[in-house]
């Protein structure tokens, strides 16, 4: 048994109490990791739509800036060449000049590739110089083409600058050839802002950059510094285009950066956010999730803790109860007022304890009675309630007296363990057939027993009883004597069954009395019992008469017994209904089975 004292390697407190807090805790971290997936990925969703917009937005108005000047150039080539349009071609350059403030110079190349005009802001204007400009890369590039864009050069190792040349629907017009300053792309960058912090700039097709919101970046020139733009190009070409892609700028920050392609010159327009600011929104939330969160927690171990004290205070005070109750405090009684399970728990402890108490009452009497009456006796006392059934009356009784024959001699001669072992079996087993039948055991006297029916309690038919309870004894006896013989041959059993008035009710005096039959019909069962072989069991002729047809009863010649003045007739009863030639019927005996015949 275990022992109560070692507490439980975990208490019941800390299992409700982890319980309840895990149910109340555990939805809103599920609630907050989903929230916050959730959240992360529709914040980055809309930056990367947010990004790619501004991408594209940029792309198209480089793509604006290029295709303008480049429309610009083509009004100069409206006129075939003639020595007379030269001077309406040199207004019409100039007017150009100040319409397009990124154009620089302009080089206008007759049908034979040679330079007709050229103005410049930053040079002097040329005019029918004859150079021959056929095999240049814009001239031949813008013929081949229609258009022509060179690639980006740094003049002076800083300004960007780029070549665009324009041939006219008619070889006759020419081609028209710009150097425009990209400086002014700046002015369309850097009107693009993406949060407080995000920018845009514009890589050419080698990596350099050819406009930023910080021009002096652009002014230098200084391709090592530019590498981690050139890095995040790359990462985004990995991503794909349309799709964000996380890298480092130029200051080392992490940045989510998207992209768009200008067609024709062959740029890339990035435009980038810091990821700090582009998450700053879900890392607020998340804040505010992880407050909301701790103080769920909080007010979860609240709950959980009052809860739990809600439980396992009234089982603390039920088990108080149930072990002073255990202790033998019968007239303890636990007192909870939950209106609950709980409640009727305890209602259901003190009923047990007032069972205990009602059984240790009657378990007490019990005891009690045993010290004055047979423990049959005593039990049927405290059954019925009334020891007044224990008084002196004159009564009719069935007695019943069996012993064993041969045990005076056996148990001289026996061992006393052996004599003892023989004796526990045999009571064992009589007071187990007396049980059954409901009689009352009066007492042992060595291998005698005395029984006694109809007393205190009366009984129907007491003598058919008597004798199945015979018929019973002799059973299970010979069962025993089969293994007992082995000790002694002469082993036997015998029973006396006699019936009629007796003085029945306790006897004795001092501490110790005994509920007995006094009477002739007691000395007659006990003679009948003595005068009865092994197997055999005598019943007077009173109990013969009561019996009836009940039993098969045969008749044996009657017998002289020890204080009686004439021989006393004597029954047995058979296994079967016999007849007057029935071979089976001991010598002497005759077939009896009406009381009439009395």
């Amino acid at each position: 048994m275990a022992d109560p004292s070692v507490a439980p390697r975990r208490s019941l407190f800390t299992k409700y109490f982890c319980a309840l807090f895990a149910a109340a805790v555990a939805p809103l971290l599920i609630a907050s990791g989903s929230e916050a997936w959730f959240g992360y990925h529709d914040q980055r969703a809309r930056l990367n739509d947010l990004l790619d917009a501004e991408a594209r937005l940029a792309a198209v108005k480089i793509q604006d800036f290029i295709e303008g000047i480049r429309d610009q150039l083509g009004w100069t080539l409206q006129l075939p060449w003639s020595e007379d349009s030269v001077e309406r071609r040199r207004l019409d350059a100039l007017g150009l000049l100040r319409q397009a403030p990124a154009v620089i110079s302009l080089s206008l190349v007759d049908a034979a590739g040679k330079e007709r005009l050229f103005v410049s802001r930053i040079g002097l204007n040329r005019i029918n110089r004859g150079a021959d400009l056929a095999g240049t890369p814009a001239v031949m590039g813008a013929r081949a083409a229609g258009t022509w864009f060179g690639p980006v050069t740094f003049r002076y190792g800083s300004e960007p600058f780029m070549t665009i040349a324009v041939a006219g629907n008619r070889s006759a017009v020419g081609v028209a050839v710009a150097e425009v300053n990209l400086k002014f792309i700046w002015e369309e960058i850097s009107g693009i802002r993406v949060g407080r912090t995000g920018e845009a700039f514009v890589l050419d097709r080698p990596g350099r950059l050819v406009a930023h919101p910080d021009i002096s970046l652009v002014l230098r020139a200084d391709e090592a510094a530019t590498r981690p733009l050139r890095a995040l190009r790359d990462a985004i070409f990995l991503t794909g285009l349309g799709q964000a892609a996380t890298g480092q700028d130029l200051a080392g920050k992490t940045v989510l950066a998207a992209l768009a392609q200008i067609p024709g010159v062959d740029w890339s327009v990035i435009v980038e956010q810091p990821l700090a600011e582009a998450f700053r929104p879900i890392y607020a939330a998340l804040w505010r999730t992880a407050a909301l969160l701790v103080a769920g927690a909080v007010l979860a171990a609240v709950l959980a803790y009052w809860l739990t004290q809600r439980m396992v205070g009234p089982i603390r005070l039920l088990e108080d109860g149930v072990a002073r109750i255990g202790a033998g405090q019968l007239d303890h009684r636990i007192s909870l007022g939950t209106g609950d399970e709980f409640e009727r728990l305890a209602t259901r402890f003190n009923a047990m304890a007032d069972e205990l108490s009602v059984s240790q009452e009657r378990s007490e009497r019990i005891s009690r009675l045993k010290r004055f009456l047979a423990p049959q006796v005593a039990e049927l006392v405290d059954r019925i309630g009334d020891d007044r059934v224990l008084d002196g009356r004159r009564v009719e009784v069935v007695v019943v007296f069996c012993d064993l024959r041969g045990f005076t001699a056996f148990s001289a001669g026996a061992e006393p363990e052996t004599v003892i072992g023989v004796l526990r079996e045999y009571y064992d087993t009589l007071q187990e057939v007396v049980s059954e039948h409901e009689a009352t055991l009066i007492s042992f006297h060595g291998d005698g027993v005395m029984v006694l029916l109809n007393a205190p309690v009366s009984c129907s038919d007491p003598a058919l009883r008597a004798v199945t309870m015979a018929r019973d004894m002799q059973a299970r006896v010979q069962k025993l004597l089969v293994g007992w013989r082995t000790l002694d041959p002469r082993l036997g059993f015998g029973v006396g069954v006699a019936m009629g008035p007796a003085t029945v009710g306790r006897i004795g005096s001092g501490g110790r009395l005994d509920y007995t039959a006094i009477g002739n019909v007691v000395n007659l069962a006990s003679r009948l019992s003595a005068s009865a072989a092994d197997s055999e069991t005598l019943i007077d002729r009173e109990a013969a008469h009561a019996i009836g047809t009940h039993i098969p009863l045969v008749q044996l010649p009657s017998r002289s017994l020890k204080g009686f003045d004439r021989p006393v007739p004597v029954f047995v009863p058979v296994a079967r209904s016999s007849t007057d030639t029935d071979p089976s019927l001991p010598a002497g005996a005759e077939p009896f089975y009406r009381p009439a015949m009395f």
